[in-house]
């Protein structure tokens, strides 16, 4: 009885939502507007020092969110809107962070399914036992930092590479480790940026429909060009000499079910697309049924004889980065909250009217160095600008790569600093701020040659 009066307290609430959304309050000037706008920057500033604070990011972003929507729909209510004009602006809100949490639920249970099954600790054990100098490491831990993070995100890529570099951290090899991890944050940033799957913003702007799946391959050259260009600077200052035998891994081998698992994440993944090409179903339906498949497996086997130890997929769930789903409830619903004072539109109207989206989408992938991208994206996104799909696909670059020019500027580079302290630092990584900037403008000039007008867009 109780779980059917959840279910319908779910059905008859959940609906209740504007058919259009009710125009902002336009009070971007006012005390309480400019009080709200305050709070979204103080709580940013935690997020930014998160690193020093200890103070895990999503917490000061839920606490504004919630005070900006109190204040927001007092606001509304003094200005004659009413119940259904601020639920119907909430629910939308709403709808935009489930459909990216459920996407983003199964993507990391399948990772964590994978990384306990030793998927990826097969691959680092294997390249800890081959004779490979430090620069032919440097290379080979770049390259697969890139292609791994266009199916897992930057800080689990980034995490797990690390984890192979790490593995040869002597006293002599400190120039490696920290050039290596440079290397590897730039990376993963990149090879998120040419798929939908490789990084939350991509995942966004295609769940928006401004860019249909097959077209963001369309930046695997300018993607691979931003890792490529630094790499390549950076590697006449990568020792040539070999690592100590000592320093060789442990032979580790896949546990049961582990191909089975990685052969179901493949699967989920062509739901997803088809699903969304073909038959116009959202993606995270196509992701949900992955997980099923998931649970039948996981299910398999905890009854399977042949099976080591109890099997419970739900411990994968657990471990997902609950921090960061959370973080990005606090982002959409205070970005939210901001769009209905009317700041978006303020700020829509001086980026790409003013500027002009070239500029406008350049300048926000530089700004997402400083902000986490999460944020610039779904901001950019709630201003609706008027762009062709080039404009879309250089915003999903920029913002996607910007975050490499420095440390703090992704999770992938905050996860580092931490894995590796002492090796690898902010002023460790900002000395080579500039020849990761060559490939953030060298990738742009390569979209737009490749992918749109060329010196014309400017």
């Amino acid at each position: 009885m109780y779980r059917l009066s959840i279910i319908l307290l779910f059905i008859f609430t959940f609906p209740v939502q504007a058919s259009e959304l009710a125009p902002t309050l336009g009070q971007t000037s006012s005390v309480i507007g400019l009080i709200c706008l305050a709070m979204f920057v103080i709580s940013y500033g935690f997020v930014m020092t998160e690193e020093f604070t200890g103070l895990r990011k999503s917490k000061p972003v839920i606490m504004a969110s919630g005070f900006i929507w109190i204040l927001a729909a007092y606001l509304a209510i003094q200005n004659g809107y009413g119940r259904d004009e601020i639920r119907g602006r909430l629910m939308h809100d709403l709808m935009n962070y489930a459909e990216l949490l459920l996407f983003l639920l199964v993507s990391m249970t399948y990772t964590n399914a994978m990384k306990e099954r030793n998927v990826f600790e097969v691959l680092r054990s294997w390249l800890s036992n081959k004779h490979f100098s430090y620069r032919q490491l440097f290379w080979i831990t770049g390259v697969i930092a890139f292609f791994l993070s266009s199916f897992a995100n930057n800080m689990t890529t980034a995490l797990l590479v690390g984890a192979v570099v790490m593995a040869f951290a002597d006293k002599n090899a400190k120039k490696f480790v920290n050039l290596s991890f440079i290397n590897i944050v730039v990376a993963a940033n990149a090879g998120g940026v040419f798929s939908p799957f490789g990084d939350i913003t991509t995942l966004m702007v295609w769940q928006s429909g401004h860019v249909p799946f097959i077209e963001f391959f369309q930046l695997f050259i300018p993607a691979f060009l931003n890792f490529a260009i630094p790499a390549f600077c950076m590697q006449f200052f990568v020792p040539n000499s070999m690592p100590p035998a000592n320093r060789q891994g442990e032979n580790v081998q896949l546990k049961t079910g582990a191909k089975r698992i990685s052969a179901l994440f493949i699967v989920t993944i062509a739901f997803a697309i088809i699903g969304e090409h073909y038959l116009f179903i959202p993606p995270f339906m196509g992701m949900m049924v992955g997980l099923s498949f998931l649970m039948m497996l996981s299910y398999h086997f905890s009854i399977s004889n042949t099976f080591e130890g109890h099997y419970d997929i739900f411990n994968c769930v657990r471990d997902s980065e609950w921090d960061t789903l959370l973080f990005f409830f606090g982002v959409v619903f205070a970005v939210g909250g901001l769009q209905f004072i009317g700041y978006l539109d303020l700020m829509s109207h001086m980026l790409f009217i003013d500027m002009g989206p070239t500029k406008a989408n350049i300048s926000l992938g530089i700004l997402s160095s400083v902000i986490d991208n999460i944020p610039v994206m779904f901001s950019v996104l709630s201003m609706r600008p008027e762009m062709n799909i080039t404009q879309w696909q250089l915003i999903t670059l920029t913002t996607g790569v910007g975050g490499s020019l420095l440390s703090v500027g992704s999770a992938a580079g905050v996860a580092l600093m931490g894995q590796g302290k002492g090796l690898y630092t902010f002023m460790g990584h900002l000395k080579w701020m500039p020849a990761i900037l060559l490939g953030y403008i060298v990738s742009i000039f390569a979209h737009l040659i490749l992918n749109g007008d060329g010196f014309t867009t400017f």
